[in-house]
């Protein structure tokens, strides 16, 4: 058995769920490990769009199957309008899809939390209202719902009480009111009826891959930066989006994880507050928005866009061990004359290589300008295909980041991608 895990190695809106399409083929066995509905996936198949929040994008390969791993923030509603859009398109779920028993349930109070607190906040975190923040509150307070509870009306109910009575007071001084506990657990008892052949052990399914020594792809959600522990605090998101939470939210031991790959775009994006040290709020920085179609899957907000910060993916590499970088987007910057990349920062006069503790809003970036390219690259399929200047851009980013680039995605299609090769082999 080997498992390679896939995370995002900016602030998210990688690119992760075209690699994890690509890698897909090479896998029996697809987990999905943290997030919630907060990260969409866009993936085009036959230049057809399909978005995914939940389900991890294995779940087109009909020899793969998917799990959801116990890390996870599930929305059951949201769950299960996936596994009908995926019907409605011929794609067979029954037996291929498990949700682990063990992953927490967002709730209908935890979004109005989260949509209340964002709107008295002073300094909004820009988070997306789907209640992953509340959930994961609960679950850490050991309070939580989680999805094995919703085949059960008695004790969803109870747990349920016993949730509400903690967020009532929360919810009368942020202006809110809340639902019934007989409400919620009928809505929510009724969703597990329709998702009961989908909600299980999903350690088992994990376990028994492992030792049918199967390759198994650990889908990672959000990104490095947005990483509760190693992000821009506290403009993160609240659980591990790094590679070391594969481990937890998967039920898979550090030693039987081969290698990380990390995705990371050409330039740099980012959604909703916090600091950006290369963030373009000029005409350059509308060109990008424009080229790469740089708005939200979930949200539909436009992504902050700026050129790519090295250092930031400098510590990616670190905090991760990736051993392969994937680089997306590409193709973007040939609507670009001039490139520039980020290989440091200052702070009060000091060079930094890494990202500080605090107060990243207040470094200046140091820029380096490299040759930008016009060709169209949408038919690449080779390193080699590309123009002199574009491959001498991979280059640099691999020689200042300390790790390969294995993959170069150069259009939003599974075709338009160079270099693919199976990512168990080393």
């Amino acid at each position: 058995m080997s498992a390679v895990v896939v995370v995002g190695a900016q602030w998210g809106d990688e690119g992760k769920g075209k690699v994890v399409d690509l890698y897909a083929p090479y896998a029996q066995l697809v987990v999905r490990y943290a997030g919630g509905a907060n990260a969409g996936h866009t993936l085009v198949v036959d230049g057809e769009k399909l978005i995914l929040h939940l389900i991890p994008s294995g779940i087109l390969h009909e020899q793969t199957k998917c799990v959801v791993g116990q890390g996870t923030v599930i929305d059951p509603a949201v769950f299960l309008k996936e596994i009908e859009a995926l019907l409605e398109r011929g794609v067979a779920t029954a037996g291929r899809l498990l949700v682990s028993q063990r992953a927490h349930v967002v709730l209908p109070h935890h979004k109005l939390i989260d949509g209340l607190r964002e709107k008295r906040s002073n300094e909004a975190i820009g988070t997306t209202k789907r209640g992953i923040g509340p959930c994961y509150e609960d679950k850490v307070a050991r309070r939580g719902v989680r999805m094995g509870d919703l085949l059960d009306i008695g004790l969803l109910q109870a747990k349920l009480e016993a949730n509400l009575e903690c967020w009532r007071p929360v919810a009368e001084d942020l202006g809110g009111t809340l639902p019934s506990a007989e409400d919620v657990a009928a809505q929510y008892a009724a969703l597990g009826r329709a998702l009961h052949g989908y909600i299980g052990d999903a350690a088992a399914i994990v376990r028994a891959s492992i030792r049918a020594d199967e390759k198994i792809l650990l889908e990672g959600a959000q990104g490095t930066m947005l990483d509760i522990d190693n992000g821009t605090y506290p403009f993160v998101t609240s659980s591990n989006a790094v590679a070391g939470g594969a481990c937890a939210g998967a039920g898979v031991g550090p030693t039987q994880i081969r290698q990380a790959v990390g995705i990371a775009k050409a330039y740099t994006t980012r959604v909703g507050g916090g600091p950006f040290p290369t963030e373009l709020e000029d005409e350059t920085g509308q060109l990008l928005r424009d080229a790469g179609a740089e708005y939200g899957s979930t949200t539909g907000r436009p992504r902050r866009c700026g050129w790519l910060d090295l250092v930031a993916l400098r510590h990616a590499v670190a905090v991760n061990g990736l051993g392969k970088l994937a680089i997306t987007k590409l193709d973007v910057l040939s609507a670009v004359d001039e490139i520039k990349v980020c290989v440091a920062y200052e702070l009060d006069g000091k060079r930094l290589d890494y990202p500080p503790y605090e107060r990243v809003e207040a470094v200046v970036p140091i820029y380096e300008t490299l040759e930008g390219w016009d060709d169209d690259l949408s038919g690449c399929r080779t390193r080699a295909d590309l123009p002199e200047a574009a491959q001498s851009y991979l280059a640099r980013i691999e020689a200042e980041v300390s790790c390969p680039i294995g993959v170069v995605s150069v259009g939003p299609d599974r075709e338009d991608t160079a270099d693919l090769r199976d990512p168990f082999l080393g």
